[in-house]
């Protein structure tokens, strides 16, 4: 009875490993342009800078693979600009003064292309900025910035999000 329970067991699992689907984006490419660089450096924090690229990176992935979109292409994306809702670590320490109490509308700007398996490239430019500083006081340092790049991954995994040209 036990031998025929550990076999069942053994050829489900091994059935819905087989199953497992592939990814279906070759790869997506983050980077964070030289404005952004300097901005990161200068104000914002190396550190925040570089997390919201892999943040960025993470979300398109998940919902490319998710929809299928791009089956098989690259994606090679430039986080060209974040605005923090919050003060960051590094503006807090720089800035004696300056309070986590502190708010505004923050956002993120990313453009880039997608170049699929035919080798055709799309170019691709998307924003999204908080338009109403009321919605702002209960938010983290990031959350816009989240908040644009999940909507960005939705939209482009499900062709809503088209370039600007």
């Amino acid at each position: 009875m036990h031998v025929i329970l550990l076999s069942s067991l053994a050829a489900l699992v091994a059935g819905s490993a087989a199953a497992a689907p592939l990814s279906t984006v070759g790869s997506v490419e983050v980077s964070v342009s030289p404005e952004l660089q300097k901005k990161a450096a200068e104000d914002l924090g190396v550190k925040d800078v570089d997390r919201l690229a892999a943040e960025l990176r993470r979300d398109v992935t998940r919902e490319l693979e998710r929809t299928g979109v791009l089956a098989g292409g690259r994606m090679e994306l430039v986080l060209t600009d974040v605005r923090p809702n919050r003060p960051t670590f590094r503006q807090l320490g720089a800035q004696p003064g300056l309070s986590y109490e502190s708010y505004g509308i923050g956002g993120a700007t990313i453009d880039g292309q997608a170049i699929s398996v035919t080798g055709e490239v799309t170019p691709i430019h998307f924003q999204w900025y908080e338009s109403d500083i009321r919605q702002a006081w209960t938010k983290s340092t990031w959350a816009d910035a989240h908040y644009a790049f999940n909507r960005f991954a939705y939209r482009y995994g499900r062709g809503e999000s088209y370039a600007a040209r």
